[in-house]
């Protein structure tokens, strides 16, 4: 193994990558700004600044859709950026994993590889590993166990719940859900009960912060936007019982995916997850009492890291880092670059 290792885990919404030197995990937007459709203007949180209010002539965009790359080309200048950045000394020679969801084909799976290895940094090997595996070495979790655990990661665009045992993946669920549909049902409901248009980034800044899976606090929020009827801009006061309402089928879907996969799950797996209980991921876990409500539904205890938006890069790392825990990902070759031109 190389000395130095980074994690790759390319969010929908956010770009986390660590570095076992010096125990560094950056987590920016995956976001990129593009001037007059060829020079790269800004990249990560400069970009998002820029979303919804950006000239013509800059475009702002995210490259990730859904879980997979949607837009190659910009998502490889803007990981090129990220690394040259905040990892320029580490890059030689170094081993890159990636995490990549597990309902994807072999073809997709190899774009991952082939957008590390065009950049051409003279890597030592690129790796890739299921998202879920990656959650749960995050966690601490002893994956390589006979010990069955569910993991819950709720992202931008998808949900992924999965039972681990052995280092595999039992049964899992993907279901296109997560936090940007449920931005989306924000800004509908306001425009339908307030006749008041408001932005993506409002509507995100909203679930963050009045945001309840279950039992929405008496909580409000000043947001402005644009009079549907008038045209013209005005302020209104938000509640989070009206967030609630938008947003509570949407987890009613998780809801009932988890109590899916948990009716498919083998019954000695199932022992292991009712001792230790499952154990939820990525930045949409963070919404209040969401462990609560899962918690009552399935009469089982939840757990949740310090930081989950970041479990699936810090178990990236622990995995290259380990020659016990190698196994738990696929070398897809050695990178062929010899300098970017």
């Amino acid at each position: 193994m190389s000395s130095t290792i980074l994690g790759i885990d390319l969010g929908t919404m956010n770009m986390k990558i660590s570095s076992r030197a010096g125990n560094k995990i950056l987590c920016e937007k995956n976001v990129i700004a593009i001037e007059d459709d060829r020079r790269l203007y800004a990249f990560g949180d400069d970009a998002y600044e820029m979303y919804e209010k950006a000239p013509d002539n800059i475009k702002v965009s995210f490259p990730i859709k859904g879980g997979v790359i949607a837009d190659f080309k910009n998502m490889q200048d803007i990981l090129l950026a990220f690394l040259n950045e905040n990892f320029a000394n580490q890059l030689k020679g170094s081993t890159v994993i990636i995490a990549v969801p597990t309902d994807i084909t072999e073809v997709e799976k190899r774009a991952y590889y082939d957008l590390v290895d065009g950049l051409h940094l003279k890597l030592s090997s690129i790796m890739v590993c299921d998202k879920p595996i990656a959650v749960a070495i995050g966690l601490g979790l002893p994956v390589t166990t006979a010990t069955g655990m569910m993991i819950i990661d709720i992202g931008a665009d998808t949900t992924e719940i999965s039972v681990l045992s052995l280092g595999g993946i039992v049964i899992s669920k993907l279901i296109k859900m997560g936090g940007n549909k449920m931005a989306d049902a924000i800004i509908a409901a306001i425009k339908r009960d307030k006749e008041l248009e408001i932005g993506r980034r409002s509507a995100e800044n909203i679930l963050s912060e009045l945001g309840f899976a279950k039992d929405p606090e008496d909580m409000t929020k000043k947001v402005v936007g644009r009079n549907v009827r008038t045209g013209f801009p005005v302020s209104e006061e938000i509640s989070s019982l009206e967030v609630y309402d938008a947003i509570k089928d949407f987890f009613d879907q998780i809801v009932d995916s988890v109590k899916f996969i948990l009716e498919r799950t083998p019954p000695e797996l199932t022992s292991d997850i009712i001792d230790n209980g499952m154990y939820l991921s990525g930045g949409v876990s963070n919404i209040r009492n969401i462990d609560t409500l899962l918690s009552e539904e399935t009469e089982l205890d939840v757990n949740k890291g310090e930081n989950p938006i970041v479990n699936v890069a810090m178990g990236l790392e622990k995995i290259a880092a380990k020659p016990s825990l190698a196994q738990l990902a696929t070398a897809m070759g050695v990178s062929k670059g010899r300098g970017r031109r």
